[in-house]
């Protein structure tokens, strides 16, 4: 340093000192130079979603499922109002099967926020899923550290099955946010068993609740109960089975204060488990036997959702998860059970919480194996299992990164392959936009590779990116007539319609009869675009990859009629 610049320097310094002496900027400063560096970087990674969310929540598409869920929780709200004289809650479809708790809050929140009802959808759901990401981190930063909390926080991040559906999978997001955020109260409840603390039960409770209260699936978090039980009785009372059998109903106890708090919240938000205590396991039964004529794809070949091979649900997770957490998940199972690999850094406690983790994200996996339940839609169903691989992922890499750390070109090359890594994923979502649910990972060639073998925009996406296309089309070729209120024309859709009545001006109107609309619109999935031979006027791609068309009838329609 210069002399001029050691003179500058001792002329501010004082001033600089007056100012971070003030009582308002220490009260701001000192906590955050008490943050651990990772804690920190955590933070400012749930405060850059959180500012995503907020800038992008437009951009998504309504699917098609949004418009009978929101009039599902109108019944709800209309069933209370009337003091439970107007049923046609019941009515509506099986939507009796399922909690409404997003669907009442959004439409109460409807009436005081200046959104529209769908945006405002998107928004919550957004927020749900950035506060799971947080669930994940925090789970992985009680068993590993902050460092692990951080890499568990990216490795959900940048995984598209969970940042592209966290806008629009209203009961899916928030039914796996809830069931995070659970599990994490379940695992801080269980390292004081047999007295947990009382918030933590609580926490676990409301919860648990809250899962419940969207899906009855939240119902395995009480079957996690017995499992965080038995994890943690003391290694001496294995020895004596009357104080592991005194252990286990002290513990037992201690959490039916939380199962009360959630049995609540599931029988308000649930209108028809009120109507009966055995509703909800029929309920349970119920979706195990779903046989709708749905059909879905698996490696280029369509199945029913009845019919799916039993490996269906497993087969998606090793395709669409990033690569980085399929491997650091099976690292912290590898150390969990073989800790001599883990050359003594993985102490006892930690590894019964892994075991834990690894059952939440395991056990629902090995049930639709073993039972063959229903599924389509690839991961949709199971999107709750995504937050326990993103925390064994966090905590198998930092695992990683502590053996590491004695040898010396080890620990950079795991540092470089983690950040090219989830760099790439990154990327890859941007990219993307919105469409993030779509990709895939390098086992299956990416999204190049995926196209029309496994499922793509099930829930029909594109379409407002496709009418704008066909608008785009219209305005080239016909100016005038586009422009002109008289003159309209007829679309059909591969798909929902409203979606497309959303987004379509009034000179576009929705066709039932495919084959004599003027245009036809529809996604690439399940090689839905192939059943209309029209001229393609306008593509949706992502990755050079298309995933819809806009054709153009009219030639090929006068052919057939002539």
């Amino acid at each position: 340093m210069t002399d001029l610049a050691r003179e500058r320097v001792d002329e501010v310094a004082p001033h600089l000192a007056g100012v971070t002496e003030a009582p308002w900027i220490a009260r701001v400063i000192r906590p955050i130079r008490r943050l651990d560096p990772f804690d920190l970087a955590s933070l400012v990674l749930l405060a850059v979603l959180f500012a995503l969310v907020v800038a992008t929540f437009r951009d998504y598409a309504v699917t098609n499922d949004e418009w009978i869920q929101h009039r599902y929780g109108e019944l709800i709200v209309a069933y209370y109002r009337s003091g439970f004289t107007d049923r046609a809650v019941f009515g509506l479809d099986n939507l009796y099967l399922y909690g409404g708790l997003f669907d009442i809050v959004a439409v109460l929140l409807s009436h005081i926020v200046a959104l529209d009802a769908f945006d405002l959808r998107h928004l919550m759901c957004g927020m749900i899923g950035v506060a799971g990401l947080g669930a994940a981190i925090a789970t992985a930063r009680m068993i590993g550290g902050s460092r692990a909390g951080l890499i568990a926080g990216i490795a959900l991040a940048v995984t598209g099955s969970w940042y592209g559906t966290m806008f629009h999978h209203s009961k899916d997001i928030p039914l796996a946010a809830a069931m995070a955020g659970a599990l994490y109260f379940l695992m801080r409840a269980a390292r004081d068993l047999p007295n947990p603390q009382l918030r933590h039960v609580a926490g676990f409770g409301l919860l648990t609740g809250a899962a419940l209260g969207i899906k009855v699936l939240g119902l395995l978090l009480f079957g996690y109960v017995g499992i965080a039980i038995l994890l943690g009785i003391p290694e001496p009372m294995l020895r004596s089975p009357w104080q592991a059998r005194r252990f286990i109903w002290q513990s037992l106890v201690r959490f039916v204060p939380g199962l009360a708090i959630a049995y609540v919240i599931m029988i308000v938000t649930w209108p028809w488990s009120a109507l009966s205590p055995f509703n909800p396991i029929r309920g349970l039964f119920s979706f195990a036997e779903f046989h709708y004529n749905i059909r879905t794809v698996l490696d280029g070949t369509v199945y029913r959702m009845a019919t799916i091979p039993r490996l269906y649900v497993p087969i998606y997770i090793l395709i669409k998860l990033p690569l980085l957490v399929l491997a650091g998940a099976a690292l912290a199972m590898i150390f969990a059970a073989l800790p001599r690999l883990a050359n003594g850094i993985v102490v006892s406690r930690a590894r019964r919480e892994i075991a834990m983790v690894t059952v939440a994200a395991l056990f629902p996996v090995l049930c639709e194996v073993v039972l063959h339940g229903p599924a389509f839609c690839g991961l949709r169903h199971f999107l709750f299992v995504l937050p326990p691989f993103a925390i064994l992922a966090g905590v198998g890499l930092d695992l990683l990164l502590r053996r590491a750390s004695g040898a010396r070109f080890l620990l950079p090359a795991a540092l470089a392959v983690m950040l090219a890594g989830f760099s790439w994923n990154a990327v890859t979502l941007y990219r993307l936009h919105p469409y993030e649910y779509l990709i895939f990972n390098p086992l299956v060639g990416g999204l190049q590779g995926a196209s029309r073998r496994y499922a793509m925009d099930y829930w029909f996406t594109i379409m407002p990116e496709a009418v704008d296309g066909l608008e785009s089309y219209l305005d080239r070729t016909e100016p005038a007539e586009s422009r002109d209120p008289r003159h309209s024309y007829s679309v059909a859709i591969c798909g929902e319609r409203a979606s497309f009545l959303r987004k379509a001006k009034p000179h576009l109107h929705w066709a039932e009869v495919w084959e004599t609309a003027d245009f036809f619109i529809a996604p690439t999935h399940m090689n839905c675009d192939r059943d209309s031979n029209g001229k393609i006027v306008a593509t949706v791609r992502r990755l050079g990859v298309p995933l819809g068309y806009v054709k153009d009838q009219r030639g090929t329609r006068r052919k057939r009629t002539g």
